[in-house]
């Protein structure tokens, strides 16, 4: 199978049928010498994402924020306040009180990007369901795994 098509695909599982057209066409994709498999995707020497054994993707704030061009895409995100956003800038977890505004994508176990004023701050794993965040006003929401000011 094509390395580019696999991708779309799997962003269209992932986040929403439509979003792999905001996949950019200048893509350089690294494999695995081991075992031969598609191991990073790159931009202009960026990292885009990293593919999981488990068939998920990695995502970075980078290509999240070039996905964000895409409605469905923003289903995935959540929205945070001003008063968190330079602890989950530091990769600190987001913790429910905090959300201002959450997607009715978002999954226990997701990737969820983190939004402040539509810009992507940060990249993290998903601990509650949407419908939890939003019930919720204590705990973690979101494990954060990349973020603006982590080392590259």
């Amino acid at each position: 199978m094509d390395p580019i098509l696999k991708i779309r695909y799997t962003l269209d599982a992932l986040f929403g049928t439509g979003v792999s057209r905001y996949l950019p066409k200048d893509i350089r994709i690294t494999y695995s010498k081991r075992t031969g498999r598609i191991q990073h995707a790159y931009q202009d020497d960026k990292l885009l994402c990293t593919l999981r054994i488990d068939g998920g993707l990695a995502i970075t704030p980078h290509f999240a924020q070039i996905l964000m061009k895409s409605k469905k895409f923003r289903e995935n995100c959540l929205e945070v306040d001003n008063d968190s956003k330079s602890f989950i800038e530091d990769g600190k977890s987001v913790f429910c009180g905090h959300v201002k505004w959450c997607g009715k994508n978002v999954l226990i176990g997701a990737d969820v990007p983190i939004l402040y004023n539509d810009k992507v701050i940060a990249v993290g794993k998903a601990v509650l369901s949407s419908s939890m965040i939003r019930s919720l006003k204590r705990g973690v929401a979101v494990r954060i795994r990349d973020s603006l000011k982590s080392p590259d």
